[in-house]
């Protein structure tokens, strides 16, 4: 790709039309450079979820080039910011983020604690697994639920008797019930 084609697609990410962003967002990510790193987790800040979700996706294909610039997204004020890079390292699956993904887990954003939860789950390293552990008293159902998959993914013993008590503490939640027999099954 020329220089002036990647010139070309980080201005289109600036367009008024969500369309040519969207195209420029999936084009980037075949673009493996610190100038479409760069420009993809600029548009975290997008005005559309769905530019911001093909940015992270773009930054998640890219690869291990885009793990340290989305590592330093994790420390940043914007909750966008934040979220997406935890959503992009989640499918990178990178060894490197392990810390700073356990660091996310007490995000204020649900979001954040969500995404760092499944992308710890998936990356598989144990370290994860009495944090993600810490999760299962999480307010936020969702988080709940991300936590319960991720001990699943990560298969350690340990997560059996916390999933056990989250799931008696779930009276009236079926959804979650169901969820937690799932992952229970694994460890069979």
């Amino acid at each position: 790709m020329t220089d002036l084609n990647l010139e070309t697609l980080t201005k289109k990410l600036e367009s008024r039309d969500k369309e040519e962003r969207l195209e420029a967002a999936t084009t980037l990510g075949t673009v493996k450079d610190d100038v479409s790193v760069y420009a993809l987790i600029k548009t975290f800040n997008d005005d559309d979820p769905e530019v911001r979700l093909q940015a992270a996706k773009s930054l998640a294909e890219i690869g291990e080039l885009s793990v340290k610039p989305l590592i330093e997204q994790l420390k940043v004020e914007e909750d966008n910011a934040r979220k997406y890079a935890t959503y992009a390292l989640k499918d990178i699956r990178d060894e490197s983020a392990v810390r700073n993904l356990i660091e996310a887990l007490k995000d204020d954003d649900w979001s954040v604690r969500k995404f760092a939860a499944l992308a710890l789950g998936e990356i598989g390293n144990k370290e994860a697994v009495e944090p993600v552990i810490e999760l299962l008293q999480d307010e936020d159902w969702g988080v709940k639920v991300a936590a319960t998959r991720a001990l699943g993914d990560l298969g350690d013993e340990r997560a059996v008797d916390p999933i056990k008590k989250a799931r008696r503490k779930a009276t009236g939640d079926k959804d979650y019930k169901k969820v937690a027999n799932r992952v229970l099954k694994k460890f069979k």
